[in-house]
């Protein structure tokens, strides 16, 4: 058996290579990072560290490497006859990723099993997303009818992998800690043999736990500890203000959940208490600079802090905590992260405080958080007029 996984970085690694090795697959990684997929190639193994109350080593062999880049060829003969793609490259490199899958699909026999298509990323519907891109490639190509040869499963992931070792090489340093979910109804019959995976009926409860929890809690660390001045998450957790801000955050997310898929309140008071063992675990600290990159998207309409607080306020409940760190977001300042520069440009240009909060969230003009968006983004231009 063959799993083709685009994104050989650290959660391509430590995450979901590691899965399918450990289910028996052979993982062909494919990257654009040069460096990275040329040490890869010329491994023999690596081993994944996890780090918690159930610690583990576990060494990965059995994979080989290719650069999507320079070796797309390869790439594309690799999936069209593989049990499964993957990927863990983000959702914005998702288009870049589907016209070599894309292509895959038509040079695949018909005759063969469909490829198993899964997109690992922390978003919802990632696999829709790709299903799309892989489509508008096939139809440029007049090969519209590729698309059955594969199919399509949204899943939902979560696993901390923090920022690693600069001499670690190719190991990777993990929590104990994972959840890999996978809609099952697409498989029909031919549901994938992969043990640590759990396969289920409805998906959207699993992905909106996992996002306006982990995620959610992760960024609001991230955001309000920057704001105070924290280097890592774990100094941030340290300060009051911060950790008042994270149970808050939580108390609303679990409120939301609770009311939309009927999650027994003390499953979900487990579920997020768990989580905060989880970001405070100081072999898993990250800082809050890596954490809060790439704040455009993760301030947009279903992301994760925009996503809950609409429909809370929706539901006519609470959602000061998440336009809290809303407005901490907005002062996420790393000259070092591009949408961070780009938010901060949009903050200081001439765009009107309600056009802008449009802009940045998605929102539309009449929704009911909407005034309190705008409210954020006036705070915070204000601060930043002196």
């Amino acid at each position: 058996m063959t799993a083709v996984h685009f994104g050989a970085g650290n959660i391509g690694r430590g995450f979901v290579g590691l899965i399918l090795h450990n289910a028996g697959y052979e993982v062909v990684f494919a990257d654009v990072n040069a460096e990275l997929i040329d040490a890869l190639a010329a491994a023999d193994s690596y081993t994944v560290h996890e780090v918690g109350p159930e610690a583990k080593d576990w060494v990965v062999d059995r994979f080989r490497a290719l650069n999507s880049r320079s070796q797309e060829a390869e790439v594309i003969a690799e999936i069209a006859a593989a049990d499964i793609v993957t990927t863990a490259v983000g959702p914005r490199v998702l288009p870049f990723v589907a016209p070599v899958i894309a292509a895959a699909l038509v040079a695949r026999d018909p005759q063969q099993a469909p490829l198993q298509v899964m997109a690992c990323e922390n978003a919802i519907g990632a696999t829709d997303t790709l299903r799309t891109s892989i489509e508008t490639a096939l139809a440029a190509q007049d090969q519209s009818g590729a698309i059955g040869r594969g199919v399509f499963a949204n899943t939902a992931v979560d696993r901390i992998v923090p920022g690693q070792d600069p001499d670690a090489g190719l190991d990777v340093t993990v929590e104990d800690f994972f959840e890999w979910a996978i809609e099952k109804g697409p498989f029909g019959d031919g549901v994938p043999d992969i043990p640590e995976a759990t396969f289920v009926d409805d998906l959207s409860p699993y992905i909106e736990r996992k996002l306006f929890t982990v995620n959610t809690g992760h960024a609001t660390i991230a955001y309000h500890g920057f704001a105070q001045g924290a280097g890592t998450l774990v100094e941030a957790l340290a300060l009051r203000e911060v950790s008042d801000e994270v149970d808050a955050v939580l108390a609303e997310t679990k409120a939301l959940l609770v009311a939309k898929y009927d999650f027994p309140p003390e499953q979900q008071q487990k579920y997020l208490e768990k989580n905060l063992t989880r970001f405070a675990n100081p072999a898993l600290s990250d800082t809050v600079e890596r954490v809060g990159r790439a704040p455009l998207r993760k301030i947009s309409r279903h992301e994760r802090f925009i996503g809950p607080a609409a429909e809370l306020v929706e539901r006519g409940l609470g959602a000061d905590a998440l336009v809290r760190a809303f407005g901490a977001a907005l002062e996420f300042d790393v000259a070092e992260d591009p949408e961070s520069v780009e938010l901060q440009a949009l903050l200081a240009g001439e765009t009107s405080d309600e056009d802008l909060a449009v802009q940045l969230t998605g929102l539309p003009t009449d929704h009911p958080l909407l005034p309190r968006i705008v409210n954020a983004v006036e705070r915070r231009r204000a601060v930043e007029a002196g």
